[in-house]
């Protein structure tokens, strides 16, 4: 098959090893950035646009399709999903739509679309201003979660406790929205929907992310995995271990709210990442996205699941159904975390054999290199990367992972 991968703005390398994934999948993979480096990708198969707008984004990739002959569109970009939906309907391959895609980008719009359709949400409010926030918060009652309407990665995600928490928090969240990079890495000309702050109830209870795939209207599980809350203040502690703990009429419950979910953003056929989190008992919608989950998920869903969800979001990108029919665990443990340092410039990262070469290894992935700067909460959510490890128990999995991220060593300046 062969699929276009777009970003309005390339995000350094952070995608190129779903890129490669991809290739090594069978796909002959096309990259084309509005705003990008030379030699990022294949000879032949790479093009820079020169431009982030949205209207020469599409030209190029009209003037490329009628070369090449695409088979599909696809991205792996948060910030290029609404790129890639105008991309797909401009080259009249499948796609998710524009508005599906803004939906499924940003947070106002996404809750609004799951009210509308009856999906079990957390209490939301647009909060465009500090004094919005606080009547939210007095309505909702503390503790409440404040984020960007067009986030990512956990990026100035807060729990406010109390009233002076919550200004404090705000004001933070406030000032990196106008920076993050998520945010900038859109294409121009393109309407994002509202842009600043989201004030959510809070829910206290386990979270859970979902690999999954939607086709006209069903919604298939294809991974669950359960995410360990180290941090509940800033969200930034991403530990995850599969396969899932819940029971069958909990993921049947989840099943339905994601099913419900994905129609009110207007998702008719995609690969999903869902993340869901419970409380009371109850399953609550936090987010779905049209693309396969990052930070390694994807190794997890393959090991602990039997499920690629690149193999799924290619075809899908063609309009071929997915061959998985539901969510069924090898019986294999696995566990995974971010690779987390302290802030400063990164002056060098070594990942010892002891790493590569251990037999409990899943995968390791450093997105950071020397050079980069490395901004942690308040300021940012940077990590180096991300690695994943296999046991025979949960628990085993889990210390692999802790292990072996001990060993990787990292040097910083302030």
């Amino acid at each position: 098959m062969r699929l276009l991968a777009v970003e309005a703005r390339q995000n350094g390398s952070y995608n190129l090893g779903r890129y490669h994934q991809a290739e090594s999948l069978g796909a002959e993979l096309f990259v084309l950035n509005g705003e990008g480096v030379e030699g990022f990708w294949r000879p032949g198969r790479y093009r820079i646009v020169g431009s982030a707008h949205i209207h020469d984004i599409i030209a190029a990739a009209k003037s490329w399709h009628a070369e090449v002959n695409f088979d599909g569109v696809l991205t792996f970009a948060e910030s290029a999903l609404i790129a890639t939906a105008a991309v797909a309907e401009a080259i009249t391959l499948p796609g998710i739509g524009v508005q599906a895609a803004r939906n499924s980008r940003n947070k106002v719009l996404m809750h609004q679309a799951h009210q509308s359709a009856g999906a079990p949400v957390a209490r939301f409010r647009y909060a465009p201003t500090v004094d919005d926030g606080l009547a939210a918060a007095r309505e909702f009652g503390y503790p409440v979660v404040i984020k960007p309407a067009l986030g990512a990665s956990s990026n100035f995600v807060f729990r406010a406790d109390s009233p002076p928490s919550f200004l404090r928090c705000f004001g933070e969240a406030a000032r990196g929205v106008r920076t993050m990079k998520w945010t900038r890495l859109e294409a121009d000309g393109i309407d994002l929907g509202p842009a600043g702050l989201v004030v959510e109830s809070y829910l206290d209870g386990s979270e859970h992310l979902i690999e999954a795939y939607a086709w006209d209207g069903e919604v298939v599980l294809t991974s669950v995995v359960d995410r360990l809350d180290a941090d509940q203040l800033t969200f930034e502690e991403n530990v995850h271990q599969a396969p899932t703990a819940l029971t069958g009429d909990q993921l049947d419950k989840i099943a339905a709210a994601l099913t419900a979910a994905a129609q009110g953003q207007g998702i008719r056929r995609s690969a999903l990442h869902a993340e869901v989190r419970f409380d009371a008992g109850e399953p609550y919608v936090l987010e779905i996205s049209p693309k396969p989950g990052g930070g390694g998920l994807e190794h997890l869903a393959r090991v602990s699941a039997g499920y690629c969800p690149i193999t799924a979001h290619m075809r899908i990108a063609c309009g071929q159904r997915p061959e998985a029919t539901g969510y069924r665990p090898t019986g294999i443990y696995t566990a995974a975390r971010a690779l987390v340092s302290k802030a400063g410039l990164i002056t060098g990262i070594e990942v010892p054999a002891a790493v590569t070469e251990s037999p409990d290894l899943l995968f390791c992935r450093v997105i950071a290199e020397p050079g980069d700067v490395i901004k942690r909460p308040p300021e940012g959510n940077g990590v180096l990367g991300f690695l994943g490890a296999t046991g025979p128990t949960r628990a085993s999995a889990m210390k692999a992972a802790d292990r072996l991220a001990a060993l990787i060593s990292v040097t910083i300046t302030d």
